[in-house]
């Protein structure tokens, strides 16, 4: 016969308190004294008791459910940052449902609200019946366009990323260099501090049209294949992010071009895609990880009601130099 599972009854007798002591102690209410505290947390290990959140859940009203609203399910910069974020919602007891907004927006946005998440993160630009009064909590993830003020943002540094990468390149020898620019608040911080770092160093800054739409694989090859026609001394490219730098390695293998004797490439985010042997690409850490777990913290804190002034974090890239960039070819 399976052990008898542990209720906050039991919590209760064994700490020779109330019942609605425990709960308060559960919730985390600062109306407890600490001995009380410490006598129901002392019980509950003892007794190994494990909290009930479905039903804790269900007399507060709440579904126990987090929305992540992403604009592209094919960005790899989404597999280390859910690697940081689901753990720590896990951890106290939230599961994540990932909705991808696609071509109408106000669908997705509609169709998230109706399974009524506790709270909703944010990894694309903000939609603006996403932040209405009557909306669950709402963190922002990324460098975006348009934040709205009364939202917790966190997102690496864009700009200070770019440059090393931009750096990286000018330290090399290389002067010739193009950049694949993307659109959106990530694209735009990029290409911005290249062009700056550029013109700082002396230098002409090359740069593609951004993509208006996802920046893929295929983006970034039709992209540096344009640039390397045009301006056939380039050598080097910084593409906005791996994806794209897996693409201007594919263009300049078609073009003959080798990478990196006659041409660096690097990217930006440090995807796995990056980290794949047969690629090792150098590239931008943006700390995705870091950035999922940190959007997770903001939320749950969110959730259970801070009114603490809105949170604006930003984590620091790290350059990380692998097979594809080396100094620029003489001559």
């Amino acid at each position: 016969m399976p052990a008898r599972r542990i209720t906050i009854y039991d919590v209760a007798e064994a700490a020779g308190v109330s019942k609605s002591l425990v709960s308060l102690v559960l919730r985390g209410s600062p109306g407890v004294s600490d001995g009380a505290r410490l006598r129901v947390q002392r019980a509950m290990e003892e007794l190994g008791y494990r909290r009930n959140h479905a039903a804790s859940a269900l007399a507060a009203h709440r579904t126990l459910t987090v929305g992540l609203l992403i604009d592209d399910y094919t960005n790899q910069w989404f597999v280390d940052f859910v690697h940081g974020l689901e753990p720590v919602l896990a951890a106290e007891g939230y599961r994540l449902s990932v909705v991808e907004a696609g071509a109408d927006r106000a669908a997705a946005v509609n169709g998230l609200l109706s399974t009524r998440p506790d709270g909703v993160v944010v990894a694309m630009d903000v939609p603006e019946d996403l932040v209405a009064a009557d909306a669950p909590p709402v963190v922002v993830a990324g460098t975006r366009e348009h934040i709205p003020d009364s939202v917790d943002t966190v997102a690496n540094d864009d700009r200070l990323g770019a440059r090393l990468a931009t750096e990286h390149l000018v330290g090399l020898g290389h002067t010739r260099i193009g950049h694949l620019a993307a659109a959106g608040g990530a694209g735009a911080a990029r290409h911005a501090s290249f062009v700056a770092s550029m013109r700082e160093a002396g230098l002409d800054p090359l740069v593609s049209a951004p993509v208006p739409v996802a920046a893929t694989e295929v983006m970034g090859y039709a992209s540096a294949r344009d640039m390397l026609r045009a301006h056939p001394g380039i050598t080097a490219i910084f593409a906005a992010n791996d994806s794209m730098a897996v693409g201007a390695l594919g263009a300049a293998h078609e073009l003959g071009l080798e990478v990196p004797g006659r041409l660096s490439v690097i990217g930006y985010d440090d995807t796995p895609l990056a980290r794949m042997r047969l690629v090792d690409l150098t590239t931008i850490d943006d700390k995705s990880v870091a950035v999922g777990e940190a959007a997770g913290r903001m939320l749950i804190a969110r959730m259970e009601g801070s009114d603490d002034p809105q949170v604006h974090t930003t984590v620091e890239p790290t350059l990380v130099v692998r097979t594809t960039t080396a100094h620029a070819p003489e001559g």
